[in-house]
């Protein structure tokens, strides 16, 4: 099934090659800011019979020796048909532009990785009539972005990075520290790329604590049920009734929580109680930032 996660995996690729900047290095090719890249349709269908769609396609003209394509495939997990599929793509493409094909993988964790590095062969008997050998980009390869500052100078690749690292213990910290490189950027491009990072963490466990982070930059951003948006039309309404600020804590509490049993902190059942019992939105936020960075749970509430 084809989710937000999924798509944002492969489409950032689209408006932001510079992304591909582990695949070019690896490789020894010039940077993608030195070549010609363009988004080509990735149709693979041939006359009607069964439809076959690439994620992305991407024509490359390096600055230096031949062009090339590059087919890119976001993979959550492992499937029983993909490696044919792959294998497909790679010879209709080449046979249908005459040019090489390098397939890329995405994988958000290492088992999926692991596997979707092949090689995924075609034989009879000790015989490979054909061999395809994805290049890989999962938690293995795609840096941490450990520097807010970085996250100002590269939001495409800290924005992939966190994405790829989303079912990492440290995924609640990687986003606290891009939530705060992202404070920096003007109101346009907070937005673009809050929305890029909530849209792409859909399906994981750190959706919310993204949501939560999300509160240090957001701002209207229309049509998608961001955060964005229900800020907004949360600050329009009028009146906002008790019950409604009461929920607010106590998603912030198992904001908390959540974050704590991610990152292994143990958290007693007094603590926990205090957590949970708190009504003050200011207090909650303060213990949700020193969640992300806390190494135990007396941290949350050491005096500044």
């Amino acid at each position: 099934m084809v989710t937000s996660t999924h798509e944002t995996s492969h489409r950032i690729f689209q408006d932001h090659p510079e992304v591909l900047i582990p695949v070019f290095e690896a490789l020894g090719l010039p940077p993608p800011a030195k070549a010609i890249i363009e988004a080509l349709t990735p149709d693979a269908t041939e006359i009607k019979p069964l439809e076959r769609r690439v994620d992305t396609v991407l024509k490359v003209e390096p600055s230096e020796g031949d062009s090339f394509l590059i087919a890119i495939e976001a993979q959550t997990d492992r499937t029983t048909d993909k490696g044919s599929s792959w294998s497909y793509y790679v010879a209709y493409l080449h046979a249908k532009f005459d040019l090489p094909v390098l397939l890329v993988a995405v994988c958000r964790n290492r088992p999926t990785a692991s596997w979707a590095a092949g090689p995924f062969e075609c034989r009879v008997g000790s015989w490979t009539t054909q061999a395809t050998r994805p290049f890989v980009l999962g938690p293995d390869n795609v840096p941490v972005i450990t520097d807010e500052s970085m996250v100002a100078r590269e939001p495409a690749m800290a924005t992939f990075s966190a994405i790829v690292h989303s079912h990492s213990k440290d995924a609640p910290a990687i986003l606290g520290m891009g939530a705060r490189g992202m404070r920096s950027f003007d109101k346009a491009t907070a937005k673009y790329w809050c929305e890029w990072l909530e849209v792409g963490l859909e399906n994981t466990p750190v959706r919310e604590t993204w949501r939560e982070l999300e509160k240090m930059v957001a701002t209207y951003f229309p049509g998608r049920g961001t955060l964005f948006e229900e800020t907004y039309l949360e600050g329009k309404a009028e009146g906002k009734a008790e019950g409604k600020a009461e929920g607010k804590a106590e998603a912030k509490a198992e904001s908390i929580l959540s974050v704590l049993e991610k990152r292994g902190i143990p958290a007693p059942q007094d603590t926990r109680d205090r957590i949970t019992s708190c009504t003050d939105l200011d207090t909650l936020t303060l213990w949700f930032d020193r969640s992300l960075t806390a190494t135990t749970v007396e941290d949350l509430f050491t005096e500044e």
